[in-house]
């Protein structure tokens, strides 16, 4: 069981994911500040209800098309992503026959040792052969500084799209800049990633992964189908109507 708390209690997956984050922070997985970053996304989750919305249900189909479309599709993970939905993002990249690549923000040679470690096992608990990138960076993406811009070349640097949960806003445009298809989850759709990514899915991590599993199957809407700034906008729609709902509920 992965938490105490009682399944029927009405916020018992919040719970569970925080309770994720809990076990991979005592690993060393994470940044200092990854429990922060969790509570500021949990808050608009709460306002949309903690459920996929419309447009971004839509954002999920139209990014899952790109992703099947990709000549070299990857999938980026950084701590947070592999604690929520680490699971979830190796079976999509099965599905997909493509890598996961771990590029972090705040990169030590002890989180990455951890992260990886921690990926590996899932894979094999999983009984999937999925490549997992990021052990030995041989590049770097253009415009970044520092430890955080380093990738493997045959991983991010090659890829035509990339699934970015939870990206840093610098290197999501120094991606996009590149000339790449970015897609971005993020459940801020005021965030730098968000606004500069190429498609952006306002959902909840491991809730949008797998809708993407589900929906392997199913006949997609392309990418001349999605107007990004209308996809933001609904989002935003979704949290103001969240918040008239939760002041009457208070009434």
């Amino acid at each position: 069981m992965e938490h105490a708390a009682d399944p029927s209690h009405p916020r018992y997956r919040s719970l569970l994911m925080r309770h994720r984050l809990e076990v991979a922070a005592e690993k060393g997985m994470l940044a200092d500040s990854a429990l922060i970053a969790h509570g500021r996304g949990e808050a608009y989750d709460y306002l949309l209800g903690e459920k996929t919305i419309l447009s971004a249900d839509f954002a999920t189909k139209v990014a899952l098309r790109c992703l099947k479309d990709a000549t070299h599709p990857i999938l980026s993970l950084n701590g947070n992503v592999v604690a929520l939905a680490g699971d979830e993002m190796l079976r999509l990249a099965h599905l997909l026959d493509c890598p996961v690549e771990v590029n972090i923000f705040y990169r030590t040679p002890e989180r990455m040792t951890a992260l990886l470690s921690d990926l590996n096992e899932r894979n094999d608990r999983l009984g999937l052969n999925v490549e997992i990138l990021g052990a030995n960076p041989d590049g770097e993406i253009p415009g970044l500084k520092g430890p955080r811009a380093k990738c493997e070349t045959r991983g991010i640097l090659q890829s035509d799209v990339l699934l970015v949960p939870l990206e840093d806003g610098d290197r999501c445009q120094a991606l996009v800049a590149m000339g790449k298809t970015v897609i971005v989850i993020d459940l801020n759709p005021l965030s730098r990633s968000s606004q500069t990514g190429t498609i952006t899915i306002v959902d909840e991590v491991s809730r949008c992964i797998a809708n993407m599993i589900d929906s392997v199957n199913l006949d997609l809407p392309r990418q001349s189908d999605y107007i990004h700034e209308e996809i933001l906008q609904a989002a935003l729609d979704s949290i103001v109507g969240g918040m008239k709902d939760r002041f009457k509920t208070a009434e």
